[in-house]
């Protein structure tokens, strides 16, 4: 091994870090990808949250008014299970969107 420094090879390495630093400018920072990706997962529980919610008051109402609990709160609120978990998958389906487009136009760049 040599002692001296290779002032050609620290050259290049200093041009390949430059090179690295600058491709990493145009990208977001990983910390807003992971708030972003919270922000999505917050998204669908309140969207099966409020169907759950909202389906157990429905059911509740009517049940009060015709008299028949706990019969109508039970099928509206599985109702309202059922319409959160659609509202989760189109949700979801967004979001796979979002990110495919985002991929093929960074596809595109490179």
């Amino acid at each position: 091994m040599s002692d001296g420094h290779d002032p050609d090879r620290l050259k290049d390495f200093e041009q390949r870090l430059e090179r690295l630093k600058a491709g990493q400018q145009d990208e977001r920072p990983h910390t807003e990808e992971h708030y972003s990706m919270a922000q999505h997962a917050w998204r669908m529980v309140i969207e099966l949250v409020a169907g759950l919610g909202i389906g157990f008051a429905i059911g509740y109402g009517l049940d009060a008014l015709f008299g028949s609990a706990p019969w109508l709160m039970v099928v509206f609120t599985l109702l309202g299970f059922v319409a959160g978990v659609k509202t989760m998958i189109r949700s979801a389906h967004e979001i796979q969107k979002e990110n495919e487009a985002a991929l093929a136009a960074r596809d595109e760049r490179e």
